[in-house]
């Protein structure tokens, strides 16, 4: 599994899955991120970043059925109603999910990480976890844990999913066609430090604290 996972994170596995997979693959891996608990391990960023690159026609390795323009508002959905799925999922369950022992699928200190950050930051919270690994998954959960109030969440939530998948897209896009793009397994790695980056920050201060 452990194998599997780190495979899925590298630039080759992610390349597989979209010339294997096209849309159809993209979409079901942002829904899953946003909308299930399960899905936390998979490579948002990554996935998005190296979409835009593959949808260039000028890079080497372009996948033809990839439509940029089409893929950014396909996967624009996936990623509005994941969340819509994940607040749902949260409004539902309540405060039963914090008695729920830690598993490989679910730890309590993802939950907590969450609970975090959205009581420090409210609705913009929704947007800003979208460029976070993990966090990305648990506060729109979360955010219906706690009641958070619908239309505010569903103006918070389509306004960071149209950011976060806009911005990543087109970002790999216009890289696509430079120098960067040969190094792709590089720039994969920049982006999952950048991101996980403010997760980092939260750890660490933390520990300091303790």
């Amino acid at each position: 599994m452990i194998d599997w996972i780190s495979t899925l994170h590298s630039s080759q596995g992610i390349s597989q899955i979209i010339q294997a997979g096209g849309i159809i693959a993209l979409t079901l891996i942002i829904f899953a991120e946003t909308g299930l608990l399960v899905g936390f391990f998979l490579p948002g960023d990554s996935l998005l970043i190296t979409a835009g690159v593959l949808s260039n026609p000028l890079h080497p390795q372009h996948v033809p059925a990839l439509d940029p323009l089409f893929l950014n508002l396909v996967l624009c959905g996936a990623a509005v109603v994941g969340d819509q799925v994940g607040f749902y999922l949260g409004h539902k369950t309540g405060n039963r999910i914090w008695r729920r022992p830690d598993s490989w699928l679910y730890k309590r200190k993802h939950l907590e990480a969450a609970q975090d950050l959205y009581q420090r930051f409210g609705g913009p919270a929704v947007v800003g976890a979208r460029y976070v690994p993990i966090l990305r998954t648990f506060v729109p959960f979360v955010a219906g844990v706690a009641k958070m109030p619908y239309k505010n969440f569903v103006f918070w939530n389509i306004s960071g999913g149209i950011l976060w998948i806009t911005s990543l897209i087109w970002l790999g896009y216009f890289l696509g066609q430079t120098p960067l793009a040969n190094r792709l397994d590089k720039l994969i790695v920049v982006v999952v430090f950048i991101s996980i980056l403010p997760m980092l920050i939260s750890v660490t201060k933390r520990l300091r604290r303790r």
